[in-house]
């Protein structure tokens, strides 16, 4: 388990490198959010990293993230579902996420639009995009996004906010940049056709800084927050 101060210390350096990020490439700090990535870490170190300030958190595995969610409840956190869908999994994501950023199938954004309490506000959505065209990454193509995203911004109890990716590892910072500057642009062309779209969540402890010069609002960090990631227990 982290500890508070090797926590602080690690939260410190995180915003540090944002903040530098920004101020490096002409960006408002403001304008990026940080999304504490969760995976595999117990309730206790969401409550200390709440304590510090950190109200968003990225889970990956459902049960997982359910158990925390129900142990975390008084805190008022915001959920973000940051990993792969399956279908048969999309009620429970409906009723108990704010976002969900893996969405690659019209099928499953309407699963999801059709299964959201109305008593809640729309599911924030993200289009996953496969932008390096790994075939062991899910996600729309480029050439298949407007299709989608204009069908999807057209569900009910959905809001469609924007895109994510999680491009193959690169070599170097300038050739990090070249998939986040794919990114941007397809954003910006959405926005062009009338997409009312805010959120670029790209961005991981190993190319936060790339991401942010080309446009992130949203960087998803685990490792540089909690340091290794231990084994799953559930």
């Amino acid at each position: 388990m982290t500890d508070n101060l090797s926590f602080s210390n690690r939260l410190q350096t995180v915003r540090q490198r944002i903040q530098r990020a920004c101020e490096a490439y002409g960006r408002d700090p403001s304008q990026v959010t940080l999304l504490a990535v969760s995976k595999t870490r117990q309730s206790e170190e969401l409550r200390s990293m709440a304590a510090e300030g950190v109200r968003r958190f990225g889970e990956n595995y459902l049960q997982e993230a359910l158990q925390k969610i129900e142990l975390l409840a008084d805190l008022g956190l915001e959920w973000h579902f940051i990993g792969p869908i399956q279908s048969n999994k999309t009620r429970t994501l409906a009723e108990q996420f704010d976002w969900v950023h893996s969405v690659d199938r019209l099928k499953l954004a309407r699963r999801l639009s059709e299964q959201r309490p109305r008593h809640l506000e729309p599911l924030n959505l993200c289009l996953q995009v496969n932008i390096s065209g790994e075939q062991s990454k899910s996600g729309v193509s480029l050439t298949a996004l407007p299709s989608l995203a204009h069908q999807v911004a057209a569900l009910p109890n959905l809001r469609l906010r924007g895109l994510m990716a999680i491009p193959a590892p690169a070599e170097n910072f300038e050739q990090q940049r070249i998939p986040f500057r794919l990114m941007r642009q397809a954003l910006e062309q959405l926005q062009t056709e009338g997409l009312q779209l805010d959120t670029l969540s790209m961005g991981m402890s190993s190319d936060l800084e790339a991401a942010i010069a080309e446009g992130a609002t949203l960087v998803r960090v685990g490792t540089a927050l909690f340091g290794p990631r231990p084994p799953r227990t559930v």
